[in-house]
């Protein structure tokens, strides 16, 4: 692909999905990526917890990548940076409160003095080869979040990274709109732009008016433990139950790592520095009910979250009897519903009052609805639309709005499509691999791949395994040893076993006598024959494997 005197836009997560957010420009030939996140597993991908994008493409142009600029620290945006730096060994720039993340992904890692991190000022500038670079405080559910003014010699590009606009954000300051409006300056080439909320009219609402929702709310709770659980990395909402704990007179207990990780974090970037000491949960037993709110990680219905835990009782130090009220401050993300259901079910069936934003107002969306993205799209006036951050119907919906708007360009991409924005009419001129790999242990491995398709196999119709005893002139001596995993029940089928040896047997004989002498020959036929036997049987295509082990000539034996 010639990239010489050309801006393109590259993205390798995060167009077509919500999550793992990747993105590449390249200007004359010089790479800037922006974010590098992660996204979480589902049943495709049995035993795995954590996605990253493909990223082999930028890993290939490594000698051609300036740095990696973080627009802030939720894991789809910051999560892959620790597991795919080694890939890419170059600069890493980002804001305060997002380094401090950053770091404990890095000492994880064990690559922490590998990094060179770059701390870079809210609203400041920085200059990466023809990339300048203007960062913009826009207001989003975490610190810091910065969108980001390129400019090129070809020309102006918005990336306006996750963001709303909150007039009372309770953390941080309102979204710098007199900045945005200054460096735009009404010449913008291309928005590069947030689509979760495209179909939501109105706003998206404000953390000030949660705070007071919620601190009504508690204040009808009068008697027995309040567990509230939400997204860890929203540092307005966590500082917002402190102060309303506080005011009703009830401590905080901190109960899951990533909540600690996040408030340690805050503190150090100058954060929550007004709210009373966080408690630790091995405290929790020494607090009566009404004076303890226990702030939990889990609110997705993750099995190794803490509310998950305490619902199981399962947990070492926090427990939830009946009469107490969990408050899920959070929304559901999709794909989780079975989860967080299941959770919400098994907490209501111990006798736990539970509420959630469809019973009270206890959540508001970090993300830009219609009347935001109108507001961004009047003040920036770009050339271009280019949505990223959403699913094919979130990015088509929000051409459309760019289009309503008086945009003159709007371009629907998806992830692996190199848009060229200049020069010349903008045009998608290439495609480049991208993809999901999952992290395993020791490292990753294609979604599609043979590994996953295998796991997934056995999960959804077992394995079977026989072992076939040869003689020298290619006759079974022994009746074949079979044992079967998640197959089917096999006290349902009394003859199984025996029907199953039979079948392999007479498999072994419409072989020829060459072929009965051929050990790939004998395991690949008696395979086929154990997976026509269960397909007839039960609809199962078992995950098959045979062993041959061949007897010794009768000459042989004898010399021995």
């Amino acid at each position: 692909m010639n990239t010489a005197n050309k801006l393109l836009f590259l993205p390798l997560g995060g167009s077509g999905e919500i999550g793992m957010n990747l993105n590449l420009y390249c200007c004359n030939g010089k790479w800037l990526m922006v974010d590098c996140g992660i996204s979480f597993a589902d049943e495709r991908a049995p035993g795995i917890d954590v996605i990253v994008p493909d990223a082999s493409f930028i890993a290939e142009h490594k000698e051609n990548l300036l740095g990696l600029i973080v627009t802030h620290a939720h894991e789809d945006h910051v999560g892959a940076v620790a597991r795919l730096w080694k890939d890419f060994l170059c600069p890493v720039y980002c804001s305060p409160f997002t380094s401090e993340i950053l770091h404990y992904k890095l000492s994880e890692e064990g690559i922490l003095d590998l990094v060179d991190v770059n701390v870079v000022a809210p609203g400041s500038s920085l200059q990466l080869g023809d990339f300048h670079l203007d960062f913009v405080d826009l207001t989003h559910s975490i610190p810091e979040m910065q969108a980001l003014l390129i400019t090129t010699p070809y020309g102006k590009v918005m990336h306006s990274g996750d963001w709303k606009l909150d007039p009372d954000p309770v953390v941080g300051p309102v979204s710098d709109m007199d900045r945005m409006e200054d460096v735009t300056s009404g010449d913008v080439l291309a928005m590069i732009c947030d689509s979760t909320n495209v179909f939501k009219h109105g706003v998206s609402g404000s953390e000030g008016d949660v705070k007071d929702s919620l601190d009504e709310l508690l204040g009808r709770l009068k008697t027995g433990r309040v567990a509230v659980t939400t997204f860890a990395s929203n540092i307005a909402r966590v500082s917002a139950i402190a102060k309303i704990a506080e005011k009703h007179d009830r401590h905080v207990v901190l109960v899951g790592r990533s909540l600690i990780r996040m408030t340690e974090a805050a503190k150090k970037s100058g954060y929550l520095s007004d709210l009373p000491s966080f408690l630790k949960e091995q405290d929790a037993g020494y607090l009566p009910k009404e004076k303890m709110l226990l702030l939990c990680t889990g609110s997705q219905g993750e099995p190794r979250g803490a509310m998950a835990r305490i619902a199981r009782e399962d947990h070492p130090h926090v427990t939830l009897d009946k009469g107490d009220t969990v408050i899920f401050s959070s929304k559901v993300i999709p794909g989780n519903e079975k989860a967080l259901f299941g959770l919400h079910n098994e907490l209501t069936e111990n006798g736990i009052n539970v509420i959630t934003e469809s019973d009270e107002f206890v959540h508001v969306s970090g993300h830009p609805a219609r009347e935001e993205l109108e507001r961004m799209y009047e003040i920036v006036k770009p050339q271009i639309a280019v949505p990223v951050h959403g699913e094919a119907r979130h990015l088509s919906e929000h051409c459309n709005l760019a289009l309503s708007l008086g945009v003159p360009i709007a371009i629907e991409i998806r992830n692996g499509d190199v848009l060229q924005l200049a020069p010349g009419a903008p045009e998608i001129i290439d495609r480049v691999p991208s993809g999901r790999l999952a992290v395993d242990a020791g490292g990753t491995t294609s979604l599609d791949g043979d590994f996953l398709s295998t796991r997934r196999k056995m999960i959804f119709n077992g394995s079977a395994s026989a072992h076939l005893t040869i003689s020298y002139d290619g006759k079974i001596t022994k009746p074949p040893e079979v044992r079967l995993r998640g197959v089917v029940e096999e006290g349902n089928f009394p003859s199984l076993h025996k029907d199953l040896q039979d079948t392999i047997i007479k498999a072994h004989y419409d072989l020829s006598a060459k072929n009965r002498q051929q050990d790939l020959e004998v395991e690949k036929a008696a395979s086929q024959a154990i997976r026509r036997f269960f397909r007839k049987l039960a609809g199962r295509r078992p995950i098959t494997d045979v062993y041959v082990s061949r007897e010794i000539e009768k000459e042989a034996r004898a010399e021995g």
